[in-house]
Parts: C-alpha cells; sequence; structure tokens
C-alpha cells in the first residue's frame, strides 16, 4: 500500500509561521462623522512582527485611507506612540507575540491631544509646553566660547536618564490630570526641563524652576507613575518630577 504523501501546499501551509490576527482599529474622519468608530482587519502575519508591520499592511494592501505617524521605525523618532489593547507602545517597539494576538489587538490614538484623523493627534500643545520650558543650553557668556565647556562624568551622570527622551508624547498622555486638565506641562515638558536644571553647564536653572512653579507646573503631578511605565525609553519620569519638586523647596541643583 503506497504511504500517504502530504500534498506540497498542505506542508508549506504546516510550516508557515503565519497566523490570523484581528487589528481592532479606532478610526475618525471628520470629513465623514463626527464621531469615530471601530473598524476590524483581519491579517496573516508573522507573529514576530510588529504592530506598525500589521498597520503597514492594512494600509498598503486592505485600506490605504488609515492615517498614522511613523517616520523611522526602530524607536527613535517617537512619532508613532499609540494605544495598544489600552496601554501607551510605540507601534514600531511591540511585537505582536506580546500582545496576545488569539484576541482582537485594540489600536487607538493616544488621549488627552485633539485627534485629527484615525491615529493621528494635534501634537502642537505638547510641543508648546516643550518649548516653554526652554529645553537648550543657556549661559550668561554672550560671547562665543574659546574651549568646550568642560563637565565631570559625576555632573554628566546627574542628568543622564533625562537625556533620553524622545518626545513621542507617551509619558504625557499617559497622565490623568493631562487627560482632565490640557494646560498642565505634563510630564516630557518637566523631563526636559530636568535635563537642563541639572547640567553643570546651564546657567537658567533659576529660570525654568520658576516657569514650573507656576500653577500648572510641576505640582499638579499626582505621582500615579502612568509616565513611568508608559516610557519606551525606560525614563524615571516620577523620579524626574521628585526631583524637580525637590530642587524647588530647596534651591538646590
Amino acid at each position: 500500500m503506497a504511504t500517504p504523501v502530504m500534498d506540497k501546499v498542505e506542508a508549506e501551509s504546516a510550516d508557515s509561521p503565519y497566523i490570523t490576527v484581528t487589528f481592532r482599529v479606532r478610526r475618525f474622519n471628520p470629513e465623514v462623522s463626527a464621531e469615530a468608530v471601530w473598524e476590524d482587519f483581519e491579517l496573516e502575519i508573522d507573529p514576530k512582527e510588529r504592530v506598525l508591520d500589521g498597520l503597514h499592511k492594512i494600509k498598503w494592501d486592505i485600506d490605504g485611507t488609515l492615517t498614522f505617524r511613523r517616520s523611522c521605525a526602530h524607536g527613535i523618532c517617537g512619532s508613532d506612540a499609540m494605544r495598544i489593547n489600552g496601554k501607551n507602545r510605540l507601534a514600531c517597539k511591540t511585537l505582536i507575540k506580546d500582545i496576545n494576538p488569539e484576541k482582537p489587538i485594540t489600536v487607538e490614538p493616544i488621549k488627552g491631544l485633539t485627534v485629527l484623523k484615525d491615529l493621528v493627534v494635534d501634537m502642537e500643545p505638547f510641543f508648546q509646553a516643550y518649548r516653554d520650558v526652554m529645553p537648550f543650553l543657556i549661559t550668561k557668556d554672550t560671547n562665543e566660547p574659546t574651549r568646550e565647556r568642560f563637565q565631570t562624568a559625576e555632573d554628566r551622570e546627574r542628568f543622564d536618564d533625562t537625556t533620553k527622551c524622545i518626545l513621542c508624547a507617551a509619558c504625557t498622555s499617559s497622565c490623568p490630570v493631562f487627560w482632565n486638565d490640557g494646560q498642565y506641562f505634563g510630564p516630557a515638558a518637566i523631563v526636559n526641563a530636568h535635563r537642563f536644571i541639572f547640567d553643570s553647564r546651564d546657567e537658567a536653572g533659576e529660570q525654568r524652576l520658576e516657569i514650573l512653579n507656576d500653577k500648572d507646573g510641576v505640582w499638579r503631578c499626582r505621582t500615579t507613575f502612568n509616565c513611568t511605565d508608559a516610557c519606551p525609553r525606560g525614563i524615571e519620569v516620577t523620579k524626574a518630577i521628585a526631583e524637580v519638586k525637590k530642587a524647588l523647596i530647596t534651591r538646590r541643583f
């Protein structure tokens, strides 16, 4: 009796790394409706691929009107921050296999900022708060330096953690205070102020502290740790905010 031979197509199917995943995307188009709706897309995708890859498949192969931001796709530009299964994440760093692909994967825009279309939000309020804390080196010397400004390794270590911010807004848009009051500077702005307040070469620490001492500044923080949990770069955001509060009280930084 002849030995059964598996059909070539069936063999290839059995060896396929692909699985069927449902992406449940929150869609919003102000030109069509004032209300957002959920839309499901079924994909064949390798679970080792990223959520961003799934969004690309939807846009390129299923629905070209899907709108989202992305640039480097390697966790550096921060442009593809969104809520995935209810948590703020970077789509380019979130693997399908790590978020239970057996259930629908929900994708929606980050909270607290006006949605322009689908997964794209208006980032202007976020960047305005960033600009307001003067995120650049300021010195009293108006002349061009004749040599580099020296700094010890210990001084550099003091603010090393907050140099990692990529301005993705994942921390700020995870903050309940920011959701309820868009005037709050938010964690990202405070983190970037921290980066210069504690820089030994900078001479505008007092000025930045006064900015953050405002009613919409650092004292609005309720220490919920949402920001630290949401940061894709692992910055200890809540710790940085606490250090700014301490500097405001002691005037030592």
